[in-house]
């Protein structure tokens, strides 16, 4: 959060000031070639350290950088014994970026459907200054020679010492596989592709780390920070999700179908909302040296489940129940650094006649350096 208030303050002062003809009162543009002209230079040259006595601020600058450290105390300080700052502003990465869908549908009589999507593969570069990012992703799945369905997906995300934060937007159709379905094949696993599943998922959250002074999320997600010590930190926050499940199983096989229970649904729409209170622990551990640190986050979240266009049991309110969990492996080694990440986010959907529960789940490794 505070990298990204810090390339603000960059952005806003150098749209205001820049081929701006500054002068002193009383005297002409021709005149201001001194030390109030030369700030801009001078943040430039030394790497746009902020706070570099050397630099010649005029008024407004220096008000703006007093108003990002009064920020950066605020929210972004820890106890140096546990974290401290890389001392870098500039990274450069390279990242795959791999992700997946489940259903899990539990129907009467102990009859059971599992289908995973396919593999949704990504690559990517990125050139990172502070919170400002510049990126290509290129579609691997295209690029290697074995397309899958259609899909999309966004992800913003913001972390600073006290709290972190995630917005996250997916949309796939098709590329489905049913690996279980009832009582076809004796119940055991099977194979079919379904290309009549479509989801549109929206979720949004942001969490409190009560821990702070000691703990860093950043140290293990964006790789900001480093963790000197081992700490971790209980967690509360808030979570909203917006989901839109569409299932049709009309086009399988006669055979297939009987399989299901007499009274099971061929056809599965569930559009919902989660407003939901968060809450959990996360964990880093510190290997020696200091250059291993991995991470574990669980975020269990109970709240209330609206229906959106149909109602279950005449009730257009339920219970939910939902579950994230990030984990991350981080390498560091001098200027360079490795990671290995990884997240599921896992909702439940129950009434009197079946239990839905869908996850998405993803794998990223990534590789680069802090210059």
């Amino acid at each position: 959060m505070m990298r990204f208030l810090k390339v603000l303050v960059i952005i806003v002062v150098v749209l205001f000031f820049a081929g701006t003809p500054w002068a002193v009162a009383g005297e002409g543009a021709d005149s201001v070639a001194g030390p109030e002209r030369n700030w801009l230079r001078q943040l430039y040259e030394n790497g746009f350290n902020l706070n570099d006595p050397a630099i010649n601020y005029p008024r407004f600058p220096r008000l703006c950088v007093d108003v990002y450290n009064w920020g950066d105390r605020t929210f972004n300080s820890y106890d140096k014994d546990y974290v401290v700052s890389t001392g870098k502003n500039w990274k450069v990465m390279a990242k795959t970026y791999n992700w997946s869908e489940s259903y899990f549908i539990d129907l009467e009589n102990k009859s059971r459907v599992l289908m995973i999507s396919d593999m949704y593969s990504d690559l990517g570069v990125s050139i990172n200054f502070m919170a400002l990012s510049l990126g290509y992703t290129f579609n691997a799945n295209n690029i290697f020679g074995s397309p899958v369905a259609k899909r999309r997906i966004f992800d913003f995300s913001f972390t600073c010492a006290l709290f972190s934060g995630n917005v996250h937007s997916s949309s796939t159709h098709g590329g489905v596989s049913i690996r279980r379905f009832a009582k076809y094949n004796d119940g055991h696993s099977i194979n079919v592709g379904l290309d009549d599943v479509k989801q549109t998922r929206l979720n949004g959250n942001v969490f409190y780390f009560f821990n702070h002074r000691k703990y860093s999320h950043a140290a293990a997600y964006s790789y900001s920070k480093y963790q000197l010590r081992s700490a971790g930190s209980w967690v509360l926050g808030v979570s909203l999700i917006r989901t839109d499940i569409d299932i049709d199983f009309s086009s399988l096989p006669p055979d297939m179908l009987d399989a299901l229970p007499p009274n099971a649904p061929r056809h599965y729409s569930l559009n919902y909302n989660d407003y939901c209170l968060l809450g959990g622990y996360a964990y880093n551990w510190v290997l020696h040296p200091r250059r291993w640190l991995i991470n574990i986050t669980a975020l269990p979240s109970v709240g209330v489940k609206h229906l959106r266009n149909v109602s279950v049991d005449d009730k257009k309110d339920l219970f939910a129940a939902n579950i994230k969990v990030n984990f991350s492996v981080v390498y560091n080694y001098k200027a360079l650094f490795a990671a290995f990440t990884g997240q599921l986010d896992a909702e439940q959907y129950t009434t009197n006649n079946y239990s839905f529960l869908n996850g998405q789940e993803s794998l990223s490794i990534c590789v680069g350096a802090r210059f």
